[in-house]
């Protein structure tokens, strides 16, 4: 199936993939280092979390705590010490050998790079190798990187293009905004790896209804839900509507 979507694309299929909440586990790193740094100070659990940035919960249960919560992650060692999430270095590089398939980690720095960039470089090359070293994009708008399939923590992409869901938008030609379709990770518990059968529909169901989509045909089957080799069963949702 990539095989036939990359010849009518004329370059293999690109997935690009995020790294914080995908690749290493952000939430749990940010919650054990606020209770390191602050003991005394009320915190959120990890099963209680909602809403995609931290800051904002914590603010919630009362305002100075959202700059202790931000002094956490911009500390030095902070993103070079979180844990990889289970199974998502074997996705990755289940992935990336597969035919007609490139794969590349799509990030955004904090605004306050200081620590952040050089250790997010330093994780890949820890984790992952050299090799993908290579394949880092760092951006503060991935709606500007060519894609097929972005995997993603946060359910919306800023600058989609206007009147189109903004977890699926189709590029039209010579558009710049976001190409990929969001495969959505969401931060829920789920019993196990999924096959590498389920991953492969998975990708064959998004892209050949991307290509209907954009050569004009009647769209796709309905939306499978999946997870990629090695996330667990659960734990991705895709959603194309």
């Amino acid at each position: 199936m990539a095989m036939r979507l990359a010849a009518r694309r004329g370059r293999p299929v690109r997935v690009l993939v995020d790294m914080d909440g995908v690749l290493a586990d952000f939430e749990a790193g940010l919650l054990r280092g606020f209770r390191r740094s602050f003991p005394g100070e009320p915190h959120v659990p990890l099963q209680e979390r909602r809403g995609f940035l931290a800051c904002e919960q914590y603010r919630a249960l009362r305002p100075d705590l959202a700059d202790k919560v931000a002094s956490v992650y911009e500390a030095p060692g902070f993103f070079l010490d979180l844990e990889p999430i289970p199974g998502a270095l074997e996705a990755m590089r289940e992935m990336n050998d597969m035919q007609d398939t490139e794969v590349f980690i799509c990030t955004s720095p904090l605004m306050k790079y200081d620590n952040c960039v050089h250790e997010k470089y330093r994780w890949v090359e820890k984790h992952l190798g050299p090799q993908f070293v290579e394949r880092i994009i760092l951006t503060r708008d991935k709606t500007v990187v060519l894609g097929d399939l972005l995997i993603d923590d946060k359910d919306t992409i800023q600058e989609c293009i206007p009147g189109l869901s903004p977890v699926s938008c189709p590029r039209p030609r010579g558009d710049p905004k976001l190409g990929a379709h969001l495969v959505h990770l969401l931060p829920q518990p789920a019993p196990g790896p999924a096959s590498p059968t389920e991953t492969a529909a998975l990708l064959e169901g998004q892209l050949e209804g991307d290509y209907r989509q954009q050569a004009g045909s009647p769209a796709a089957g309905p939306n499978r839900p999946g997870a990629a080799p090695g996330i667990r069963r659960g734990a991705m949702a895709v959603d194309s509507s």
